[in-house]
């Protein structure tokens, strides 16, 4: 069978619709990207195009196909893809990490807007693909940026994309959270920053969208999803520079309950930031100089 290749995304994303996809057109043409090899501009342009007349190509419409019913069934487009951008970056994904989200870009703005010296020190709790790390080490190319992940295979994933990016001037370590940084004889960080899972276990979101099929533990945490923020918050003091900042990314339900819990441990400036629904979802605080 032979059609055009808008109908060919048509038809799959009516499926993906039906699937209750929540983003079904963008969902098709990021997959036929994937197995066709072609950019977004070429496929607005050779929109008409007949497929299906060539060997080569009945063999990337059964690819197309398999993935679309993947998807169907609720696997993330970024797990099928492999890879997902993130402040502009191609990063590689696994499904042992977190897929980049958009909102997780306010952590990286807030994180710049405090990075204001030349260089510095710049530390990653539980950086999954690295995308934080990433992005402010390709924002901030004279500061050291650094990553923890206490999967091994998460740390394996982030410094294939350092490489892969060519952003050598981050690095990326196994340690369960500060565990691995304590006999550490460097200095102390100017920033330290982290997206920890901070979402109940009775949450009803965990079985719905990609969520389901993302790893529990970089998801969910105990006290109703606050434990981890609660632990970073009482233990990032001892890494951090005179001065230097904490930021987290939380809830959007979250915030007045982070801004307690930094105030009550003796951090100044406490404040939060929006993300692009206009929800609060990062809170940071200032180490007294």
């Amino acid at each position: 069978m032979t059609l055009t290749l808008d109908a060919l995304l048509r038809r799959a994303a009516e499926r993906l619709l039906h699937a209750s996809s929540p983003s079904p057109r963008l969902d098709a043409e990021a997959l036929w990207m994937h197995v066709s090899g072609r950019d977004r501009t070429w496929l607005y342009t050779w929109g008409d195009r007949t497929l299906g007349e060539a060997p080569c190509e009945r063999f990337l419409l059964a690819r197309f196909d398999a993935l679309i019913a993947a998807r169907v069934q609720g696997l993330p487009v970024a797990y099928l893809t492999g890879e997902r951008e993130f402040w502009g970056l191609r990063l590689a994904t696994s499904r042992e990490t977190l897929i980049p989200r958009p909102d997780t870009e306010t952590l990286v703005e807030a994180a710049l807007e405090r990075a204001d010296a030349p260089a510095g020190r710049f530390l990653d709790m539980g950086t999954g693909t690295g995308a934080v790390a990433l992005a402010f080490a390709s924002e901030r190319p004279d500061w050291q940026v650094h990553g923890v992940d206490v999967r091994p295979e998460a740390v394996a994933l982030a410094r294939r994309n350092a490489a892969s990016l060519e952003l050598n001037n981050a690095d990326f370590i196994h340690s369960d959270w500060f565990a691995a940084l304590v006999d550490n004889p460097a200095p102390a960080f100017e920033l330290i920053v982290a997206n920890p899972p901070y979402i109940a276990e009775s949450d009803p979101h965990l079985a719905r969208g990609d969520v389901r099929f993302e790893p529990r533990s970089a998801l969910v945490a105990g006290d109703d999803g606050r434990a981890d923020l609660r632990y970073l918050i009482d233990h990032a003091g001892a890494f951090l520079a005179a001065g230097g900042w904490l930021a987290l990314e939380h809830g959007h339900t979250q915030a007045t309950d982070v801004r307690g819990m930094l105030e009550r441990a003796g951090y100044t400036q406490v404040a939060s930031v929006c993300d692009l629904g206009g929800h609060e979802r990062v809170s940071l605080g200032q180490r007294p100089v």
